[in-house]
């Protein structure tokens, strides 16, 4: 998987939309904030990058129409 920084992903097993914000390619890990941001900011967290994949297009567009 090609990830990027800022990149909108969701983990396999939810529907929230996340971002990414740093990816170590060499362990295969990612860190991610939930999309879009909360008030008061978003707690960032690890995962491997296998736990992700790339939003469809309908939930990377409803994440930025939210309001």
């Amino acid at each position: 998987m090609d990830l990027h920084q800022g990149d909108c992903v969701q983990l396999l097993n939810r529907d929230d939309v996340f971002q990414v914000i740093g990816v170590d390619g060499d362990h295969n890990r990612c860190w991610l904030r939930k999309w879009p941001l909360l008030p008061k900011g978003s707690p960032v967290f690890e995962v491997s990058i296998k736990q992700v994949s790339f939003c469809s297009p309908e939930n990377q567009n409803s994440a930025f129409i939210k309001t």
